[in-house]
């Protein structure tokens, strides 16, 4: 608004172009209900430019963003097939298993951990058999993404004063058969797994230290989940703003019809 002329009669046009950006801030959550409604009447009660200068002081230019001059948008964005291929957490995206049958060599048989630690994971490559020993140490054996040369493997843990943990994709068929001596051999992780995929036996003891043996989900999952909390978080936004500027057009209509009557 003018300062120059702050006396200057106001327009129907000007008070809807206020009108126009109060709601933009509405559905922006710039101002609340309550302060969206008590500006609304006011601008329609104004009748110069001194009285419409106050209602948008502190609110960027109709259809602008103060630090990118535009408005953010909220349109849904397309997931990616990747990710629109996935199912939900409780039923995962099932693995070509024979896909990760590759036959060959393993890339490591063997994991030991004294006084330190041992890592297995990713796309590594799992033979007929695995072992890991910990001593005063803890070693990781991570399945979720890797490849096996056969269907039947055997994951051999051995543990003194130390902690393994073993995990495996919710889709993989396991079978815990450890113990522990003053120490626990635990098991979140038996059950059948999907058609075709390979019979992971997991066995050894725990002395005086513990093994681990637990379904997670993949990488890929987790990151499925995340971007589907996302764009459950827009959609929901979307909702509440839509829901918000059908209030204020309701309300501006109903003042308008007011205005009407008045003349």
């Amino acid at each position: 608004m003018s300062d120059e002329l702050p006396d200057l009669r106001a327009s129907d046009a000007d008070r809807e172009r206020v009108a126009e950006q109060l709601r933009d801030a509405l559905a922006e959550g710039r101002l609340d209900m309550a302060e969206f409604e008590e500006r609304l009447d006011a601008t329609y009660r104004a009748r110069t430019y001194r009285e419409l200068e106050p209602l948008t002081r502190d609110l960027p230019s109709h259809g602008a963003n103060p630090s990118h001059g535009a408005k953010v948008s909220m349109v849904k964005r397309q997931v990616s097939d990747d990710l629109a291929a996935l199912a939900d957490p409780a039923a995962p995206a099932a693995i070509d298993w024979d896909e990760r049958m590759v036959g060959g060599e393993p890339s490591s048989g063997l994991g030991i951990a004294v006084w330190g630690g041992f890592s297995r994971k990713a796309g590594w490559v799992v033979g007929r058999q695995f072992t890991g020993f910990a001593l005063w140490g803890g070693g990781e054996i991570d399945l979720r993404e890797a490849r096996f040369t056969e269907r039947e493997v055997e994951i051999r843990c051995f543990t003194i004063m130390g902690g393994m943990q073993v995990i495996v994709p919710p889709d993989m068929e396991v079978v815990v058969r450890g113990f522990g001596f003053m120490g626990g051999f635990d098991d979140n992780a038996t059950g059948a797994g999907t058609p075709g995929s390979p019979r992971v036996v997991v066995k050894g003891f725990a002395l005086m230290g513990g093994v681990g043996v637990d379904r997670k989900l993949r990488k890929a999952d987790k990151l499925r989940l995340r971007e589907e909390r996302r764009l459950d978080r827009l959609e929901r936004r979307e909702a509440r703003r839509a829901a918000h500027v059908d209030r204020a057009e309701r309300h501006r209509l109903a003042h308008e019809e007011r205005r009407e009557d008045r003349d």
